[in-house]
């Protein structure tokens, strides 16, 4: 089964552009991801972006081991869709540009879940809101291309399998003990939680990815 790790990113993000771009100790937010997710076992690793972003991007992922990967702005389904077929790979992992804090163990521990299973998609309930993944059958993804017309279920990806649970095997494991505190935001959305990691970061950060048991701390210690 060969498994691609497919980091979304583009520019024109519309409450903080530019924001996987912003500098977080010594490097980028995007960066940030790409370090953590190079250290899940894939045969593939890719930045999706599209076109008017690529440009910005190109050098960075290169640098972080990771192919570029051009698709259409609006239609996320779809340029993953592309992507897949493209690279040839039958499971990703589903990460974005904006979560600097995801987790490579709870990534490795979510794709064993979902292998044991047989799922189509999954996910974790209960971590901070970015240092989770999702892992998604292309299968599934194709057959939810061919279905979904909602403009909203194209621009998010896995929208349109939440909806039709019938049709698709959905697992949304409880997170262990450890990587539970579901109040907590890590993901990068707006200036305030960007001014929110950048601190963590110069807190904890001491050159290899943070792991969810010290980022909960750290939110805990803040009352965040």
């Amino acid at each position: 089964m060969r498994t691609g790790v497919f980091l979304a990113a583009r520019i024109g993000s519309r409450r903080l552009p530019r924001k996987a771009l912003l500098p977080l100790d010594g490097m980028t937010i995007l960066e940030a991801a790409m370090r953590a997710l190079r250290q899940v076992e894939a045969g593939v690793y890719a930045l999706l972006t599209d076109a008017a972003s690529a440009p910005e991007f190109r050098t960075l992922a290169g640098a972080g081991g990771f192919e570029l990967f051009e698709g259409p702005e609006e239609d996320v389904l779809g340029r993953y869709c592309l992507a897949a077929r493209a690279f040839g790979v039958e499971r990703i992992v589903r990460a974005t540009g904006d979560n600097p804090l995801v987790s490579p163990a709870q990534t490795t521990r979510l794709l064993s879940l979902h292998d044991s299973g047989g799922f189509d998609l999954s996910h974790f309930l209960g971590p901070p809101l970015g240092t989770g993944v999702e892992v998604v059958e292309a299968a599934a993804l194709y057959e939810a291309a061919k279905r979904a017309t909602d403009p909203y279920e194209r621009e998010h990806l896995t929208t349109h399998l939440y909806r039709n649970r019938h049709r698709y095997r959905v697992e949304e494991a409880v997170a262990p003990p450890e990587w539970t505190y579901s109040e907590g935001i890590v993901t990068v959305d707006t200036d305030a939680d960007y001014r929110r990691v950048q601190r963590l970061f110069r807190e904890l950060y001491r050159g290899v990815p943070l792991e969810t048991e010290a980022v909960i701390a750290w939110l805990r210690r803040q009352g965040a």
